[in-house]
């Protein structure tokens, strides 16, 4: 008997549109050719704190866990989202009962991509239905693989994440003031949220454990001391954070990962899993100097560079020039990030994913 595709239960995708690592996933769904009637998609509004809801909160028990900004006790308060929540494979009949479990771990994100990329494969079981084809990204050899661990280990540390920085993207007190302007309103509608769920426990609304009630009280005070730094507050040992940030640790980053780059693909010419995370990354730390996905990569680069600034410049050491028959054009020396990101840019995930 043949069970219908509508009766298979689907995977459930949480994410958040603002989230780095959420795009991420949505890229690596698209490059894998995942149908749109095998995985829902549902947003999870981190401006307003969902991700601390109970309903949230059952799916991914570490929701809201931060990453440290500049001393333990202020944290951008970022979700944990993505979360994929999956149909176990013996449950898939439609005379059985259908079991769910979310994936979820302290390195989710590269979990989640490694996850969708051995699920839709030649060799997989899934019940798939799309006839996209199924690339494998995982790396062809083992020096690839070192060198695309290295990549993703490089810029998947809390200190580097878009999430973390768009909290620290400001070196001065007027730029602080200008960014104040725009990320107050959220983190005071987090804060709200936050509160609401203590109330309504406090007053018999919902009941939840002490765990949970502390949790929530954390997160509250992490909130307070976010927004002590907008107030005026330690502003100078902030900007002594943000400085140091910009103009050190990011720039080492990428002078490493631009040295593990073969170009215009991470490793050469095929697309793999190092490409998924490296995009998504460089995007939002693009966006966060002021780019935008329709910079092509030069400007895109120059945009980051000019960010960073004390003439900081990535080596023009990629040969690229579009081939055609009818011309006798000449290679031209560029960054091989830049060559990277208009190989992304591209390529129909990355249209579907920023197009907005």
């Amino acid at each position: 008997m043949t069970t219908s595709r509508s009766a298979i239960p689907k995977a459930v995708l949480y994410y958040s549109p603002q989230s780095v690592w959420s795009s991420a996933v949505l890229l690596a769904l698209h490059e894998k050719g995942y149908g749109e009637d095998e995985v829902d998609l549902k947003v999870v509004d981190i401006d307003k704190g969902q991700e601390f809801s109970p309903t949230f909160l059952r799916l991914s028990p570490k929701g809201g866990i931060g990453h440290i900004l500049y001393y333990e006790s202020l944290t951008t308060l970022s979700a944990m989202v993505p979360t994929l929540v999956v149909p176990l494979r013996g449950s898939l009949a439609s005379d059985v009962a259908s079991r769910f479990k979310a994936i979820s771990d302290t390195k989710k994100e590269q979990a989640l991509i490694e996850f969708l990329d051995k699920s839709r494969s030649a060799s997989s079981h899934t019940h798939t239905t799309s006839s996209a084809p199924a690339p494998s990204l995982s790396p062809a050899t083992v020096a690839f693989s070192s060198a695309s661990n290295k990549i993703i280990d490089s810029i998947h540390t809390d200190e580097v994440s878009p999430d973390y920085l768009r909290y620290l993207n400001a070196r001065d007190q007027v730029s602080l003031q200008e960014l104040g302007k725009s990320l107050v309103p959220t983190i005071e509608s987090r804060r709200a949220a936050i509160v609401g769920y203590l109330s309504d426990c406090e007053h018999g609304a919902m009941r939840m454990s002490e765990k949970t009630k502390a949790f929530w009280r954390e997160k509250q005070a992490e909130t307070e001391t976010v927004l002590s730094v907008f107030n005026r507050n330690d502003i100078d040992e902030y900007l002594s954070r943000s400085r140091n940030m910009w103009e050190i640790t990011i720039p080492d980053v990428l002078t490493r990962v631009n040295e593990e780059l073969i170009g215009p693909y991470a490793l050469g010419d095929q697309v793999s899993i190092a490409d998924i995370h490296l995009s998504a990354w460089l995007f939002h730390l693009v966006r966060l100097a002021g780019g935008s996905p329709s910079d092509d990569g030069d400007v895109a680069i120059k945009r980051v560079e000019n960010r960073i600034g004390n003439g900081f410049v990535f080596p023009e050491d990629f040969l690229s020039a579009a081939f055609s028959p009818f011309t006798e054009e000449k290679a031209v020396a560029r960054s091989k990030l830049a060559a990277f990101w208009d190989a992304m840019k591209s390529r129909s995930s990355w249209k579907k994913v920023y197009a907005s």
